[in-house]
């Protein structure tokens, strides 16, 4: 009788210890997932960081933004979409020619009166801007030679001395081809109807554009 209750007795402290033993691994996988979960939350909210290198234009699109709600590479003179020649605060307009920038403001007040909207694609650009966008001209057209054609060299490229602007849209462009010289504006390079300079006197004829920027 003394046997068979120790048997029993063995029994349930054998269960008692499996019982405890499967209670700490459910313990132990909640907490890990618990774990996981509170990681994978803070990096889903972490912000997202530049790996480029000071000074030159990072792998972020112009949908990005910096930390003041512009593009995140304004200081190299990316605009955002529809940009204003009155947004001085953004260096692309701001680092322009000053002579230049009145008369594109001036030429954006004078065509408001035929109900379109003048904006400034690109204006002032830094030498790691130029190089970048020259870089993608070489891989986009296979030789340096024809990425020339579209894309100055920074040492060559009126937007890096703030000397150029690219205007769209396509009336904005229309509307300056035919009116600009009342302020000086002229198109430049016959295959970028949006590549305009501030190369006449106002009311002057503008000379005939060379056929690229490599001309």
């Amino acid at each position: 009788m003394i046997a068979d209750e120790l048997v029993a007795t063995r029994k349930k402290e054998r269960r008692l210890t499996v019982f405890t033993g499967l209670a700490v691994v459910v313990a132990v996988v909640a907490f890990t997932a618990a774990a996981c979960g509170a990681l994978n939350e803070g990096q889903d909210s972490a912000p997202v960081t530049s790996e480029s290198s000071a000074g030159t234009p990072s792998n972020r699109t112009q949908d990005d933004t910096d930390d003041h709600g512009g593009p995140a590479n304004a200081a190299d003179g990316v605009l955002p979409d529809n940009a204003s020649p009155f947004d001085t605060s953004l260096p692309g307009i701001a680092k322009l020619d000053p002579a230049l920038l009145k008369a594109v403001q001036q030429a954006a007040k004078a065509m408001e009166a035929d109900d379109i909207k003048l904006h400034v694609t690109t204006g002032w650009r830094s030498k790691a801007y130029q190089r970048q966008l020259l870089e993608q001209g070489i891989k986009k057209y296979g030789s340096l030679a024809k990425a020339r054609e579209f894309v100055s060299t920074p040492e060559e490229s009126h937007h890096v001395t703030g000397n150029a602007v690219d205007i769209g849209p396509t009336d904005a462009d229309d509307w300056l081809i035919r009116k600009g010289s009342r302020f000086g504006l002229c198109q430049t390079l016959a295959n970028e109807m949006w590549h305009f300079e501030l190369i006449v006197k106002p009311g002057e004829d503008c000379p005939p554009p060379k056929a690229s920027a490599n001309s």
